[in-house]
């Protein structure tokens, strides 16, 4: 079986590099993007399964980011990751197709859980 290609978008850097390995420790291909741009380009190329999206970014935030990435693959799994428990965003998210938020700084048990559950709803 082919590992899951999870993206990871963040613009603090520390952040991507540690879910990323936090991750690939169990098992999952992971890329990372710095910001909403590199987050459309590297979707655009890969065939991914799951992206965790921070919300709140320099550039093009998290919100619109999602919109532009389901325009691309309206199938694509998007859980929101927030530092901030804003309800109105987090209600936008879910309307425009995010699948789930989770809150920092990330319990890593509860990251882990997350991503297994949504990617086994995936149809394979």
């Amino acid at each position: 079986m082919s590992n899951r290609k999870i993206l990871v978008v963040d613009d603090e850097r520390d952040i991507c590099d540690f879910v990323k390995n936090f991750l690939q420790e169990r098992g999952y291909d992971v890329l990372t993007a710095s910001d909403g741009d590199e987050a459309l380009a590297i979707v655009k190329t890969n065939r991914l399964e799951l992206v965790l999206l921070d919300i709140k970014m320099k550039g093009m935030d998290g919100i619109a980011t999602l919109k532009h990435l389901k325009d691309i693959d309206r199938n694509l799994k998007v859980i929101m990751v927030t530092a901030l428990a804003d309800q109105d965003k987090m209600d936008e998210a879910c309307r425009l197709g995010a699948c789930e938020y989770i809150t920092k700084p990330l319990v890593l048990d509860h990251l882990e859980q997350t991503v297994e559950k949504n990617l086994r709803e995936i149809k394979v």
